[in-house]
């Protein structure tokens, strides 16, 4: 959560007791005829709308119990003044926790959404599995707010029959539309890269598929939906990795002695559902991958997040110097840590991570 959201609701917490000390000075500083009372009945309601309900039954019996014991000690108990002050106290205590089951029961429903939320990303988009062949694997996905644990993002890695293949992708939009377009495109990719020959015809696929899903839907989702999208097959004989992009951010290799370097395409492609605009298709890019590297893959929560100048963030220069990168695990901790530290923990969009560590720890055990 923001570091400014948590700051503001623990001062909100201490809206009731500054209510209540603000009522009994203003009782013991002004004349008979001027009351506290009614800031004393706001800090029941506030307290029913910020604490929880043993406190707020607390506050609200205390509050009742003072108000009454103050106006028989004054002896201005009656119809006209005290017992106006002690009716308009109790009346704030019952509007108190009613505000607070109403809110406990919509809290309780929230939460029930946010599982069913966070279940469906799952479904939707599973951890990969930490070990394929002579490589570690780990991925991390992070709304832009928390509570929505769910957006347009989206990772994968397949075993095919021509070598452990990836992807990474950000669908344009947000809510149900991107949560649809992102299962057309997994669905896509984990069936076209065990049949298509190259990335090439890969990638073609995948657009392929988000063009049939756009034309059963109307207006601004069927003509400016689009998805920028990086795949990749890995040459692990070869010690190199082949990347096609399609308008995505590039990828970095991190090597064992803390470099980083930015594995920019030759020639970058337009973002998946705009091909149209351009018949002609990129090849891909082959780069080294060196034993005891990692590959890191990400979408633009991190390569466009800014710190309080502005200032978008680069990993190239940001990762430089804090490995070794050992596991790919560590890679996001060290990399989103980073990130946190870079923006104060204001996240303006979604982030999805991908790394793959080609260590020869991995390759011996998997030989």
């Amino acid at each position: 959560m923001d570091p400014t959201v948590d700051t503001w609701l623990g001062l909100v917490r201490w809206a009731p007791t500054a209510l209540i000390g603000v009522g009994v000075v203003f009782d013991l500083v002004t004349p008979i005829q001027y009351s506290g009372g009614p800031l004393v009945a706001v800090a029941c309601v506030a307290a029913g709308a910020t604490l929880p309900l043993r406190r707020t039954v607390a506050v609200a019996a205390a509050m009742v119990v003072a108000i009454l014991w103050w106006t028989f000690r004054q002896g201005t108990f009656g119809p006209l003044h005290g017992g106006v002050e002690a009716g308009n106290v109790i009346i704030g205590a019952l509007v108190g926790l009613e505000v607070n089951r109403m809110i406990s029961r919509y809290g309780q429903r929230l939460a029930v959404v946010s599982t069913v939320a966070e279940a469906a990303q799952r479904a939707l988009l599973p951890d990969p599995p930490s070990r394929l062949g002579p490589l570690s694997v780990a991925a991390r996905y992070r709304a832009a707010q928390s509570e929505a644990r769910i957006g347009g993002d989206a990772y994968a890695v397949e075993e095919t029959p021509y070598g452990i293949r990836l992807l990474i992708a950000d669908v344009r939009g947000k809510g149900l539309e991107a949560v649809r377009a992102v299962s057309v495109l997994l669905g896509a990719f984990r069936e076209a890269a065990e049949q298509a020959a190259d990335l090439v015809e890969l990638a073609g696929r995948l657009e392929h598929a988000l063009l049939r899903e756009a034309r059963r839907h109307e207006g601004e989702e069927r003509v400016e939906g689009f998805a920028t999208a990086l795949v990749g097959e890995l040459d692990l004989e070869g010690g190199a990795v082949r990347l096609l992009n399609r308008g995505h951010p590039s990828p970095y290799l991190l090597h064992e002695d803390g470099a980083v370097r930015t594995l920019e395409a030759t020639e970058p492609d337009l973002p998946l559902r705009m091909g149209a605009l351009d018949a002609r298709r990129s090849a891909a890019d082959t780069f080294p991958f060196p034993a005891d590297a990692t590959l890191l893959l990400v979408t633009d929560g991190v390569t466009e997040a800014r710190d309080r100048a502005g200032s978008f963030y680069d990993p190239a220069l940001r990762l430089a110097g804090l490995g070794p990168f050992e596991e790919p695990r560590r890679t996001i901790d060290v990399l989103v840590r980073d990130v946190d530290a870079w923006t104060g923990e204001r996240h303006a969009d979604d982030m999805a991570v991908l790394a793959l560590s080609r260590t020869r720890t991995s390759e011996s055990v998997g030989m």
